[in-house]
């Protein structure tokens, strides 16, 4: 099995198309269906079925398909690192974060690395915490910021705790609602207010609405379905309050009134995670050493 038939067949995979297939690796498109079938012959089974206008994957190539990727990743991820030169002065580092991460802890981190090493590349990818894990076991990440516990605890993965975070209230002050007069609520004094929610997938989603029935009450939602950006907004809109980190709240800005929660209140607890089967880049080793001391 060789390194280009399995790039040749994640081109195919991915594309559904031998002739673009072809284009997108740059090689002739009957040598490429030459590999993709000596691939075939020496793993005694078809990857494709190929319809007219119509190449879907066999069971075969289903199975084959993360492992692929995952080798391709790794092999990319080894290239880099030997061409790494001694003082980190190009390579990159592939991070992932959630949303609110990506707004309150990492751009002061980001900063100082990239003032250490202008020369590497910060490729930064958001989503929630389901979906990082997913990429850092298929090898589309270094790092990963996720939030704690894990949607599906792996041995395959490496986590470090940084930080446990206070999550608050935030509304507008234009309009009225819980915190005036600037004292702490309970989690039960939400009920009856409308609240602007994060789309389905999102941890703190998860987390407020877990807390609410906890409490006793159903949360009731005036928007929902936005990213971290668009909740704020909605927010200093008047459209509702939101249950949001703390350092979120405190770099958002005018515009909000922060109301912290009682005890014992909502936490989250932040970690840096990475695959436990293979070390991370240099660099990757270099950014994760400055979150871990920040």
């Amino acid at each position: 099995m060789q390194f280009q038939q399995l790039q040749y067949f994640v081109a195919v995979a991915e594309t559904r198309h031998f002739t673009r297939a072809a284009e997108q690796v740059h090689v002739a498109q009957p040598s490429l269906s030459q590999q993709i079938k000596a691939l075939e012959r020496e793993l005694g089974a078809d990857l494709f079925l190929r319809a007219r206008g119509n190449i879907t994957l066999t069971d075969a190539g289903e199975a084959l398909l993360p492992l692929a990727r995952r080798i391709l990743a790794d092999t990319d991820t080894a290239r880099l690192e030997v061409q790494e030169l001694v003082q980190l002065r190009r390579g990159r580092v592939r991070l992932g974060a959630t949303p609110s991460l990506c707004t309150g802890l990492l751009p002061d981190v980001l900063r100082a690395f990239h003032d250490r090493y202008p020369g590497i590349r910060l490729l930064i990818e958001e989503g929630g915490s389901h979906d990082l894990v997913r990429q850092l076991a298929r090898g589309a990440l270094d790092l990963a910021l996720v939030v704690l516990p894990l949607p599906t605890p792996s041995p395959a993965l490496t986590t470090v705790e940084l930080l446990r975070e206070d999550l608050v209230v935030v509304s507008s002050p234009d309009a009225p609602g819980p915190g005036e007069g600037g004292r702490t609520i309970r989690v039960a004094d939400l009920e009856g207010e409308r609240l602007v929610m994060f789309r389905h997938g999102y941890d703190l989603r998860e987390l407020t609405v877990a807390a609410c029935r906890s409490a006793g009450f159903e949360p009731d939602f005036a928007v929902e379905g936005g990213e971290m950006d668009a909740v704020l907004g909605f927010v200093r809109a008047g459209l509702g309050v939101a249950v949001v980190p703390r350092m979120v709240a405190t770099g958002a800005g005018r515009g909000l009134r922060v109301t912290p929660l009682a005890r014992p209140g909502l936490h989250r607890s932040i970690a840096l995670a990475h695959r436990s089967d293979v070390a991370p880049p240099r660099a990757a080793r270099e950014l994760q050493r400055m979150l871990v001391e920040r």
